[in-house]
């Protein structure tokens, strides 16, 4: 038993994706030279999709240092900790509460306002929500490698690691992403017949 043998599909004959399908009729480019042909209900369906991709890439995170953090107070050697480095837990186990919180949040705002044709606001709002929730785990992140190193290595280490743990996270979260919109070539206009 053969298989069919596939035809090459000619350019004009692809399917396109959902978010890349031309407005329909009597509906305008929401921008007619980003190279998305959309409308603003296509534009923020699709920004919201992304939107959802980075909450799950954050909470993931965060579900994983909160559960790291939880297993830790039940440990033996948790008894042993000074005051600073409770207090460092302390701060630490409230913002993996708060990241969390955060991300339910965007959720709970998408789920609020479903079916009140609001997308374009729940899409800035929820992108602000992201933000937010990208910098606390973020945060969250350098003072577990802080408490780690301190408790493992000492409080010099720890401050150090902690240090640049905030140095990295500070370039990768803040500079890289300005610099790139900053050095960013804007796209070419399209033509309507594209």
């Amino acid at each position: 038993m053969s298989l069919p043998s596939r035809r090459r599909l000619d350019p004009g004959d692809r399917p396109r994706h959902p978010e890349h399908v031309t407005p329909e009729a009597g509906s305008n480019d929401v921008d007619p030279d980003d190279g998305r042909p959309e409308t603003e209900a296509q534009r923020s369906d699709r920004n919201w999709n992304e939107i959802l991709q980075e909450l799950r890439v954050t909470q993931t995170g965060s579900q994983i240092l909160s559960g790291f953090l939880l297993t830790v107070a039940f440990q033996q050697r948790f008894t042993h900790l000074d005051t600073y480095q409770y207090s460092v837990y302390g701060v630490l186990v409230g913002l993996a509460a708060i990241s969390t919180i955060l991300g339910l949040a965007t959720v709970r705002l998408h789920r609020a306002e479903f079916h009140h044709h609001h997308k374009p606001e729940v899409v800035e709002r929820g992108s602000r929500l992201l933000s937010i929730t990208v910098a606390v785990v973020g945060i969250l992140s350098a003072g577990v490698v802080l408490l780690i190193f301190d408790v493992v290595f000492g409080r010099v280490p720890g401050l150090i690691a902690g240090i640049v743990a905030a140095a990295v996270l500070l370039v990768l979260l803040v500079i890289v992403p300005r610099n790139v919109r900053r050095t960013a070539v804007p796209l070419p206009p399209t033509r309507p017949d594209a």
